[in-house]
Formats: C-alpha cells, structure tokens, sequence
C-alpha cells in the first residue's frame, strides 16, 4: 500500500514564457498543471520571473510519493487506461483509479502527485 505525504510546493500562475524561463532550484521538480501555471516541489519562496503578473504563492493542498517505475507500471496497468511516456524527463496527467492524477517520470524514480482531498481516497483505491 502506498502511504503519500503532504507536500510543501509553490504555485506559480504567469504566462507561459515567464514558467518557461524562470530560475528554479537545481533540485526543483517542476510540474506543469496548466499552460500558465506550475507546481514547484519543493516549495521555493525566490523565484525570478519575468512576468510582473505573476501569482507566486505556497501551496500545500497537494500530497504524494516517490515509486519506482515498476511500481507505476503496475498502478497504471491496473487502475488506468493509458500508457506512461517513455522518454525522461517527463510528465503525464490522467485518472488513475478514478482520481486525477499528475506524474513527474525521472530516470531513476516517478513522484505521483494528487489533490491532498483525495490522499485517502487514492491510498485504499491503490
């Protein structure tokens, strides 16, 4: 069973250009939830944009966890109708198991992130 964790991110709402070309941590993972908007994880209060419009705001209504790519295959084959990108860097969006979900594929690991709401709900369904 897996057991997620609230996480500690950063929303970002600016023009894509501006997400695009910002100074994120080295060790950022950046997760793209809409054209013009970002989750930062983890959260990071200095983050230079170009956009003087931009929404910059912590943000802890998101849970998740670490897996191994076989762990995901896994999930995927058994709770969702469609396939893990195969290059890496990447990411992927969708339901998984009824629960909208959002993944961060590295070459080594795979971070699964949910709306916090939903962590007890997708820890019994997984």
């Amino acid at each position: 069973m897996l057991a997620l964790s609230r996480l500690d991110t950063t929303r970002i709402v600016a023009n894509p250009a501006a997400l695009d070309n910002a100074n994120y941590a080295e060790d950022a993972v950046v997760i793209r939830i809409a054209q013009d908007e970002a989750l930062i994880i983890p959260a990071q209060a200095d983050i230079a944009l170009s956009d003087e419009h931009a929404i910059v705001i912590a943000d802890t209504a998101w849970s998740g966890i670490w897996v191994s790519h076989e762990e995901v295959a896994d999930i995927l084959e058994q709770h969702c109708d469609w396939e893990a990108p195969t290059e890496r860097p990447a990411q992927a969006q969708g339901a998984v198991a009824g629960i909208p979900t959002k993944f961060y594929f590295t070459e080594d690991a795979v971070l699964i992130v949910i709306p916090a709401p939903y962590q007890r709900e997708f820890e019994d369904r997984i």
